[in-house]
């Protein structure tokens, strides 16, 4: 059986793709496992600086398998309350590496929360985008609170509350999508991104990425003294030296992520 999630590095940006195309990859346990050893592995790479996440075939994501569902959450152990509530790349998994989604299709569901949870959105004009839960009978729990935060309120409740689907265009519209490219030209321009942001010392983008998201919800005082303490301690790595260096020579950097 071919594995439900590719994992392929090329350099420093690793590509992790969904990969149950006859199912428009939709998530089943077998595939929860695979992505959250994907991300996992991304994660503990130091070599690994850049993700870009997609979808093998005409869908990124459709969402929670309905014909075969069990473990798409994940299997955590845990008593009926007591379980792990961050437990995935879409659920909050604590990750500072930079990750591009890259939409080449149907993006429901898991899909739409885990495009969420990336730093940057590009997709396909092929693309649709949508909360379908509602429609089922059951609410979108972690969409719920990412999507706000993203787009405007009546933005969010229009694909929170209807369950309707809308194409990439009136994603871009929202601010759901960052960029909207030929449908043909998807991977080429997330591979761009990817190549523009490993430019850069990467561990100086992962402190400047966790600052950006941990003082969201600090006072400015304290949202200042942490951003103050990871200045010194990301200045105090040899990429840091490195860098001056290469400024003064004259040369590019060799970042070596240490």
């Amino acid at each position: 059986m071919p594995d439900t999630v590719l994992y392929e590095q090329t350099g420093h940006v690793a590509t992790i793709t969904y990969n149950r195309p006859d199912s428009l990859n939709a998530v089943n346990g077998e595939l929860r496992q695979d992505l959250n050893a994907a991300w996992d592995r991304f994660r503990g790479d130091d070599d690994a600086w850049v993700a870009i996440l997609t979808g093998a075939g005409r869908a990124f994501c459709a969402g929670a398998d309905m014909r075969d569902g069990a473990g798409s959450v994940g299997v955590f152990e845990g008593t009926f309350w007591e379980k792990p509530t961050i437990n995935s790349f879409e659920s909050g998994l604590e990750l500072f590496k930079p990750t591009i989604a890259a939409v080449n299709g149907h993006c429901l569901g898991y899909g739409l929360t885990a495009a969420l949870a990336c730093d940057f959105l590009i997709a396909s004009d092929r693309a649709t985008f949508g909360f379908p839960e509602v429609r089922l009978g059951v609410p979108t729990i972690v969409g719920a609170i990412t999507l706000p935060r993203r787009v405007d309120w009546a933005d969010a409740m229009e694909l929170l509350l209807t369950g309707e689907r809308v194409d990439a265009d009136r994603a871009r519209e929202m601010g759901l999508v960052w960029r909207v490219v030929p449908h043909d030209e998807l991977m080429a321009e997330a591979l761009a991104l990817a190549e523009r942001l490993v430019a850069s010392a990467p561990l100086a983008v992962r402190a400047t990425k966790e600052v950006a998201t941990r003082t969201r919800t600090m006072s400015w005082v304290e949202a200042v003294r942490f951003g103050e303490t990871m200045r010194l301690v990301a200045g105090d790595t040899d990429d840091a030296t490195e860098g001056m260096a290469a400024r003064a020579e004259g040369r590019p950097p060799e970042w070596q992520a240490r």
